[in-house]
């Protein structure tokens, strides 16, 4: 675990340093006489990605301190009521219908 976090911070300390090191070579380029305020962009913007790898890891280790309770395990499944057998009556096509999912529900409980 601590050998992991040592090569994360190492991970972000060089990629700080790299962006830094992109930040100045941009700077060059924009004080240079080809140079543009595109260049002056990208050096403000160098910084910012070479910090992002340290702000993820920040941000997920306070994540993970703040991480919910598990919650309990959900209550086993009711089974439900049988149909009626008076709505039935009307509807021959509803009665058969009710009946197969009886007979679903039956077999389900048998497992």
């Amino acid at each position: 675990m601590i050998g992991r976090r040592v090569g994360i911070v190492a991970l972000c300390v060089l990629s700080l340093v790299a962006c830094i090191g992109l930040a100045w070579w941009q700077w060059q380029r924009f004080e240079s006489a080809s140079g543009s305020w595109q260049n002056l962009g990208y050096v403000l913007q160098w910084p910012l990605f070479g910090l992002f790898p340290a702000f993820m890891f920040w941000r997920l280790r306070k994540l993970r301190t703040q991480r919910p309770p598990t919650p309990a395990p959900a209550p086993a499944p009711v089974a439900p009521p049988p149909a009626r057998q008076d709505d039935d009556e009307d509807d021959p096509e509803l009665a058969a219908y009710n009946r197969y999912l009886a007979e679903l529900n039956a077999q389900e409980n048998k497992r």
